[in-house]
């Protein structure tokens, strides 16, 4: 059998926008696990919040940090550590972005040029990432322990935003927009991450092939849909689904969030064992 991998975002798709619960989802993380199938969060999360949420999901796979910025991988994971990785702590780390110091000082020499058109995750602090997320504050104390990227809400107008972002753009960063805040991180994004891990999959495997899905519901998850063998789009209570070029092995859910995620996943798995 083809080894498989699931590769899925997490607020909006695995978890619920608004609750960010997963319990729709419980069958069918029950299935993945009988079935032996990696499940690896590829995330605008920090590795904090991914420690937290897989305690929950009883999950022991690798993950993927900060929207593409550094692939986490538990350190015995694979029987020889994959190559381009370095020992940090418990984790053989990828890294595909500088330091958050780095966008932070950026992003600093653009004040004054956009004087209150912008907050930072620093600038707002847990009490307010609290305040724009919904989450409890000590989840947004774990939201702001960044390492690769800074988010940023925009608040000016739509003209300077897209000239804000082509400044960051020719200063080496890369802003991705997410459900509710803009990245801003080095020349990283979820499809190069997924690339890079399913690579390394393949080789400590020794693995031809494999057969992937990602799952996403919004436009910093298009690079990852894109890059899968299959791409699972979830439907969102807040935006239109995002736009995917690709045509072939490509999924709409009907249902929002876990429950679209559980609806997909499960297509996936019925074409995956029919295929194989």
């Amino acid at each position: 059998m083809t080894p498989r991998l699931v590769f899925t975002d997490l607020d909006g798709s695995l978890l619920d926008h608004d609750t960010y619960s997963f319990e729709p989802a419980l069958p069918v993380l029950a299935i993945l696990r009988e079935q032996g199938i990696p499940l690896i969060p590829v995330t605008s999360k920090t590795r904090a919040e991914v420690e937290r949420l897989r305690q929950h999901l009883d999950n022991a796979d690798p993950f993927i940090v900060e929207n593409g910025a550094a692939v986490m991988i538990p350190v015995g994971y694979f029987a020889q550590q994959p190559a381009d990785t370095e020992v940090r702590g418990s984790y053989w780390v990828h890294e595909l972005s500088a330091p958050r110091e780095v966008w932070q000082a950026q992003l600093q020499t653009l004040r004054s040029d956009y004087a209150g058109q912008f907050e930072t995750f620093a600038d707002m602090g847990p009490s307010g990432i609290a305040q724009g997320t919904g989450l409890a504050l000590a989840d947004a104390e774990l939201a702001n322990c960044r390492e690769y990227s800074e988010p940023l809400r925009w608040l000016g107008s739509v003209e300077d935003r897209s000239e804000f972002i082509e400044r960051l753009r020719h200063a080496g960063a890369t802003p991705l927009q997410g459900g509710r805040f803009l990245s801003v991180a080095g020349a990283c994004d979820k499809g190069r991450a997924l690339r890079w891990l399913r690579g390394a999959y393949q080789q400590a495997l020794q693995a031809s092939t494999v057969d992937d899905l990602a799952a996403g519901d919004s436009g910093n998850d298009v690079a990852m849909l894109e890059a899968a063998g299959t791409a699972l789009v979830i439907r969102s209570p807040v935006h239109d689904f995002p736009v995917v070029k690709r045509v072939n092995q490509l999924m709409h859910s009907r249902a929002f969030g876990p429950a679209g995620w559980a609806e997909g996943v499960l297509q996936w798995l019925a074409i995956a064992d029919h295929n194989d």
